[in-house]
């Protein structure tokens, strides 16, 4: 039985556990840590106590200037200019000081300043859009008029504006240089990414006689199956047409169907042919996410209205899945530049050209990215005939390229934030400090992480690196043995449990999801203790799921329930971050080749998930001798929807 070891383990991880009791927190680790918490909770008198608690530590600690950093920054309006220009020429160059910077400019716009906003802002190195609102508020100021147009690009942000571009905004109204177009245009975007305050934000910027209903905002925003059964007379007053429009839009989201069904009867008769082009895109978008096989025609009702890209991509996934080849084209041709760019589009394209007859067009878009080290990378290279692999020889850091890392404070200020688990701040110092590296630098880095222990820092660098490569850092197994013997005990494949877990917390034993997954395998609570009880398994508790060989068992022993209910491993792959009930659901009336199924399920994150997990297995297959089995040959195909088909109610 594949659970007969976890007895054992228990015993084991239970010494092991009272052998490794937490050790006291050091004194000045624990001042900083406090010191810390005050910041983050905004109180300057307790982040100064537990600043001089660190006393004589203080002067030599690795994270000093972050003491200083957090005291400048609670009282930045407050602290005299030179007391910040001292701290940026002392850490000139560093996260800390760019980060500063970026809260002094915005300080520095707020106030007007522009001779000092100027000085320093060439300086930054992080792009900020509030920060951007500034500067253009600043050529403004100094009668550079070109900056109007310029920040028009404020306009086309579907989120929330910061108050730097509040500010822009109202300013090139008061000049006249956004009209009322532009301000329903932005709010359509606005209703259409569900944002719906910031809309309201907007709507204040019509001119009086342009002014909106609210009574009938509300009604379209809370209710709109009713709104819409009984629509508003006066569609010829853009006003509330537009709320109309909303009202679709917002049912859509929920029940693209029924907004269909409102779109198909009188009010479809009653609005412009531009406006009902628009609400089919929106209707058909929302219908490709949830694969609703219809979204496909729909999406040609929507003719030639302007699409985004997000819209043009679900049409491409929507005529994949209809295996309409020329509608994927179409929708390619129809995207920007940047997206049209994208390794999955390249893919497809070429694809379709291949379906088409057109081979050497085909060949032409496989050569484009057969070279990546990706899922469509590898895939493109079978389409020429070929298995890519691991690229060698590989390039390993020597003592003296890591020692150098080991120099840098960036490095050193990221590994000590990492050893006291203030790892979003360790990892921004860390992404700080590579930026601009050379391959070997970078090499060098991931090698010191690895040496640390830091195994996603060591993986995320290597995986930078344009031409100088070391897959071995790149596809790192630490605690392999463990990964080795609960694999084959669970009758997996090792590499494909490896290429998971690599994406699943890439490595780091006591990672903690925002949801609350757990360890290496990032087990839920609720599914570590039922494949606990399940399994046999006595004394357990959630304290234990982060434990490496229980982690591992309990991971790979419900990975192995999750692939025998669903016979297929990128169904199995999918299961294991969306749930099982969602990786049945996503499946098609018919057999799908398993990279449509893997590029069209509707999740960004599982979509993401399931492409890396299978590339990553592709690697970690040829690093440690397992079976070269081509990706197309793994992905199969995903079998179609049964009637009556049985589903496992009891995996959680």
């Amino acid at each position: 039985m594949i659970f007969r070891r976890l007895l054992t383990i228990a015993a084991l991880a239970a010494a092991a556990a009272t052998a490794l009791a937490a050790p006291q927190v050091a004194p000045a680790d624990d001042a900083l840590l406090k010191a810390y918490d005050a910041f983050r909770a905004g109180d300057p008198v307790k982040l100064q106590r537990f600043s001089g608690q660190l006393g004589a530590h203080l002067g030599g600690h690795v994270l000093a200037p972050y003491l200083e950093y957090w005291r400048l920054t609670l009282r930045l309006e407050d602290n005299p200019d030179a007391e910040v220009r001292a701290f940026l020429e002392q850490q000139a160059g560093s996260y800390l000081a760019d980060h500063l910077r970026a809260d002094w400019l915005k300080e520095l716009g707020k106030r007007g300043d522009w001779q000092n906003f100027d000085r320093e802002l060439p300086l930054l190195v992080r792009d900020e859009l509030e920060i951007r609102c500034y500067a253009w508020l600043s050529r403004l100021a100094r009668a550079d008029e070109g900056a109007h147009e310029e920040a028009r690009a404020i306009w086309r942000e579907p989120r929330e504006l910061p108050d730097g571009c509040h500010a822009l905004a109202n300013r090139m109204i008061d000049a006249g240089r956004v009209n009322v177009d532009d301000v329903w245009r932005r709010v359509r975007l606005l209703f259409e990414n569900g944002q719906l305050s910031a809309a309201r934000r907007a709507l204040v910027h019509l001119p009086a006689g342009e002014k909106h209903d609210e009574y009938l905002l509300n009604q379209a925003a809370t209710a709109p199956k009713k709104f819409l059964a009984s629509p508003p007379r006066n569609l010829g007053r853009r006003a509330v047409r537009e709320m109309t429009l909303f009202a679709v839009v917002r049912l859509g989201r929920n029940d693209p169907e029924a907004a269909v069904e409102v779109l198909r009867g009188k009010l479809g008769e009653r609005l412009p042919a531009e406006d009902l082009q628009y609400l089919w895109g929106r209707l058909a978008y929302e219908a490709a996410r949830r694969l609703v096989p219809e979204a496909h025609e729909w999406y040609r009702l929507a003719d030639d209205a302007a699409l985004s890209d997000e819209q043009l991509a679900w049409k491409a996934r929507a005529a994949l899945r209809a295996a309409d080849w020329q509608v994927v084209r179409d929708a390619i041709d129809r995207m920007s530049v940047g997206a049209r760019q994208d390794p999955a589009w390249t893919y497809w394209y070429g694809r379709a050209l291949g379906v088409q007859g057109r081979d050497d067009g085909a060949r032409a878009y496989f050569l484009r990215i057969s070279g990546q080290p990706s899922f469509y990378g590898l895939l493109a290279a079978e389409e020429l005939g070929a298995m890519a692999g691991v690229p060698e020889p590989f390039h390993v850091a020597s003592d003296a390229e890591v020692e150098a890392a080991n120099g840098n404070p960036g490095f050193a200020r990221a590994l000590e934030l990492y050893r006291l688990d203030l790892r979003a701040e360790a990892t921004r110092e860390w992404l700080f400090t590579i930026r601009g590296m050379e391959d070997a630098q970078l090499l060098a880095a991931a090698e010191l992480a690895r040496r640390a222990g830091v195994f996603d820092r060591a993986i995320n660098t290597a995986d930078r690196t344009a031409q100088l490569h070391n897959f071995k850092v790149r596809f790192l197994a630490p605690f392999k043995e463990v990964f080795d013997e609960h694999a084959r005990s669970a009758g997996l494949e090792e590499a494909w449990v490896l290429g998971l877990v690599r994406q699943e917390s890439r490595f780091i034993a006591n990672a903690k999801s925002s949801a609350g997954a757990r360890g290496l395998m990032q087990l839920m609570p609720a599914t570590a203790r039922w494949v606990a009880k399940r399994s046999g398994l006595r004394n357990f508790t959630p304290a234990r799921v982060a434990e490496v060989p229980v982690n591992v068992a309990l991971g790979t022993n419900y990975l192995r329930l999750v692939l025998d209910d669903l016979g297929h491993v990128v169904l199995a792959s999918a299961a294991y971050n969306a749930g099982p009930g969602r990786a049945r659901r996503w499946r098609d009336a018919r057999p799908l080749e398993g990279a449509i199924y893997a590029e069209t399920i509707p999740f960004n994150e599982t979509r993401d998930y399931v492409k890396k997990v299978m590339a990553n297995t592709m690697y970690y297959s040829q690093l440690f001798g397992g079976k070269l089995i081509p990706l197309k040959d793994r992905l199969g195909l995903i079998p179609a929807k049964a009637a009556g088909e049985r589903v496992n109610g009891e995996l959680p």
